[in-house]
């Protein structure tokens, strides 16, 4: 059986924010781990319902993981990870959350007592894109009808983009 490797290129950063259900990844890890806000929940960001998308800051530690945690850990002879995290570095200083906690960003690293400086990065920042009216009407109607020739994105505000379409044979 192959064995995967995350990880991920300092080029492939961007900045973003990272949230509620971010994908982290230990050196010393087999798994990936799904990272858990404990530290605030007034503070979200790409989640319109304002439920789900908390933001992760440098306050997030102890066991901020989602069990498994990183699966088996290489320091800890193979054994279950039992992460504990120590410190956050380079969030973003320039914004101070409610709560005191600097805001994480897809760049930033951690230190688990259990393994070594910076041997946690984030490898998925945890937000989801997502379609909007506005995408829509700036489609090129001729490139949009060579990858997806079923919809017209200058139609999808009409009432029923559907009007006409026999789908039963009926």
């Amino acid at each position: 059986m192959e064995e995967t490797e995350y990880t991920t290129s300092k080029a492939e950063k961007s900045g973003f924010l990272v949230c509620q259900g971010a994908q982290c990844m230990c050196k010393f890890g087999s798994n990936p781990a799904e990272l858990l806000v404990l530290t605030q929940t007034k503070h979200y960001v790409n989640d319109s319902a304002g439920s789900q998308k908390l933001i992760a800051s440098h306050l997030d530690i102890g066991v901020p993981y989602k069990p498994p945690f990183f699966g088996s850990c290489k320091k800890m002879l193979n054994k279950p990870c039992n992460p504990v995290i120590t410190e956050w570095k380079e969030y973003y200083e320039d914004v101070e959350l409610s709560h005191g906690g600097m805001p994480l960003l897809d760049k930033s690293t951690c230190t688990c007592a259990i393994g070594t400086p910076d041997c946690i990065n984030i490898i998925q920042h945890g937000q989801k894109g997502s379609a909007s009216g506005a995408n829509a009407a700036k489609a090129e109607e001729t490139v949009h009808s060579q990858i997806n020739p079923l919809v017209n994105p200058k139609a999808i505000d009409d009432k029923d983009p559907f009007a006409g379409v026999n789908l039963m044979g009926e």
